[in-house]
């Protein structure tokens, strides 16, 4: 626990979100975790996190800057409005070792005005609204290099749980019945590897600081009787914390975040749209509740992008959580 004893360990953004942005900008989902406000715990024992993440993708980008429109032939998205509700069980069975399950639950309504034509007007809109269970990810850390337990590596898996490929059709519009593209459904269909590390140290009285890096890579891929059909593109993530922590009950932070996707392959991925890099800004609170009980909130700002293709793209993204150790 981030406000607990000196066998904390503050731990930073250590997990992408558990699902793509959305088929316009898969480059930009939310890069907080509970890990960002809670700290990674070197107490044995279990803890669990519960966390809700809003993102609505409202603002369509190109390279660096904002457009109003896309080239002939292109697809116009309207906006998606993602929110993301994670339970987040963790169980440390010494202070070298923790083990840390995340289950995801997703809602999104997604909205296009389908392929655009400057010499026509704009059609209806077509829209989905769905809901589900995301992909699972299980992470092993192992943090007893050093005394106090400040340095620690990652290793873990994340599972095909959520729907995938075409599972998720349009509800209503012109395009009603026909599947959202495959960075917008619940799952990826793929089986990833993720590889991590942090390093925390305190910098001046009452400031610590963290810097983490993290990488998931897909290595298996969804199938169809005419074969790979689609395969999430490669993320990297690299994190700069900072918290103030003279008060224990109130705990201002601060953090960096800095995230490359690759393209997305196969047959049903739109591979122009789904690279970029962003970095953002993310001030954020912590604070107990009780004992053994925390809450936390992070507004998370983007300083920058450079999106390939034209990709929907959030104003901000807002993160709340409890944390409570058994």
């Amino acid at each position: 626990m981030i406000l607990c004893t000196h066998r904390c360990v503050f731990a930073g953004v250590l997990l992408l979100s558990a699902a793509q942005g959305a088929w316009a900008c898969a480059t930009c989902g939310c890069t907080l975790s509970a890990d960002a406000a809670m700290g990674y715990s070197a107490n044995p024992g279990w803890r669990l996190n519960v966390e809700y993440d809003y993102l609505h993708q409202d603002q369509l980008r190109y390279g660096t800057h904002a457009v109003s429109t896309v080239p002939n032939g292109s697809e116009l998205e309207h906006d998606t409005l993602n929110r993301y509700f994670t339970v987040d069980l963790n169980y440390g069975p010494s202070a070298n070792w923790n083990f840390d399950l995340k289950v995801p639950y997703i809602v999104r309504t997604h909205s296009t005005y389908g392929e655009f034509d400057s010499s026509r007007p704009l059609p209806d809109l077509s829209t989905s609204h769905s809901s589900g269970q995301g992909d699972i990810k299980l992470i092993g850390s192992f943090q007893g290099f050093l005394p106090g337990h400040n340095l620690g590596v990652q290793l873990g898996v994340k599972l095909p749980t959520g729907r995938y490929g075409t599972d998720v059709k349009f509800n209503d519009g012109p395009a009603v019945g026909a599947p959202l593209d495959a960075s917008l459904q619940p799952g990826t269909g793929s089986i990833d590897i993720i590889v991590g590390a942090y390093y925390y140290l305190a910098v001046f009285d009452n400031v610590d600081a963290v810097v983490n890096a993290q990488f998931q890579s897909a290595v298996t891929e969804k199938m169809n009787q005419s074969g790979k059909d689609y395969r999430p593109g490669d993320s990297a993530a690299l994190s700069l914390g900072l918290r103030y922590a003279k008060n224990a009950n109130w705990v201002p932070q601060l953090q960096l975040n800095l995230l490359h996707k690759s393209a997305d392959r196969g047959a049903l991925a739109d591979v122009p749209d789904t690279v970029g890099t962003v970095l953002y800004v993310s001030p954020g609170l912590t604070a107990r509740v009780q004992h053994q009980l925390q809450a936390f909130g992070f507004v998370q700002l983007p300083l920058y992008s450079n999106l390939d293709g034209y990709q929907l793209f959030p104003r901000y993204t807002v993160s709340l959580g409890l944390s409570y150790a058994f």
